[in-house]
């Protein structure tokens, strides 16, 4: 099946976005005169994407009243409001699942991450290796990776500053891959989810992982940036016009 729908997490208060983020929504940060959220949007459109839920919590006045002001930039939008309190991004995967469905794969994905990784490849590899879940990673310097036997299947993460494990599986060897903050899914991995309430989507691909087949996608070598601090702005204005 094509994909149809996304979510995008646009919640998060962005304390390394500041000051930004003192009087603004992290998703409303801009790169070359559109919002993250309008150049995720449109990135989705790329690949016929075009139903897409987005939670909101800082600021969502902000969030909601742009997404009505432009119409969406042209998709359906739907919010799903966690102003009541945030839930992390596996509680707010899990808060928005009513949205998809039962069977037709979706898009998950961060505001803040930028990228022009081919959705279209990524879905043949979901589709012809019957995964419940795929992970965008990248062979990157950073602290924390999640871990990889050599098939490609998620066994575990790892914060290498603090020494932080959590696995899933005893495979070795163990090949550490930077994450992408961007997924493909299947609906199904919703009843494998026990936690409740705020909880991080790490939390929600060990649990899975060790239930069902959850494989990284490498995409080492496309553009990819993160805007997780006010220098990356500048950043990004290099790649995306």
């Amino acid at each position: 099946m094509p994909l149809q729908r996304a979510i995008i997490f646009a919640a998060g208060q962005g304390p390394h976005l500041k000051p930004w983020t003192d009087q603004h929504p992290k998703a409303l940060a801009q790169v070359n005169g559109k919002s993250l959220l309008q150049r995720n949007i449109e990135y989705l459109q790329r690949y016929g994407i075009k139903d897409v839920i987005v939670n909101v919590h800082h600021f969502s006045d902000q969030v909601i009243g742009e997404i009505e002001r432009s119409k969406g930039w042209g998709s359906q939008v739907t919010i799903s409001d966690e102003t009541g309190g945030l839930l992390r991004t596996g509680g707010g995967l899990k808060h928005a699942a009513w949205y998809f469905g039962d069977t037709d794969p979706f898009v998950v994905m961060n505001v803040d991450m930028l990228t022009n990784l081919d959705l279209d490849k990524m879905l043949a590899f979901h589709q012809s290796h019957g995964s419940k879940v795929t992970m965008a990673v990248t062979k990157r310097l950073t602290s924390r990776n999640f871990l990889f036997n050599d098939q490609g299947r998620l066994c575990g993460w790892i914060n290498t500053q603090t020494g932080e494990q959590r696995m899933c599986r005893a495979d070795h060897p163990l090949i550490p891959k930077a994450y992408s903050c961007i997924n493909i899914f299947q609906p199904s991995v919703f009843p494998l989810i026990t936690k409740t309430g705020a909880f991080s989507i790490i939390d929600l691909y060990i649990e899975v992982a060790k239930h069902a087949l959850v494989l990284g996608y490498d995409h080492t070598g496309d553009q990819l940036v993160d805007i997780g601090r006010p220098e990356s702005i500048a950043k990004a204005e290099m790649y995306f016009q």
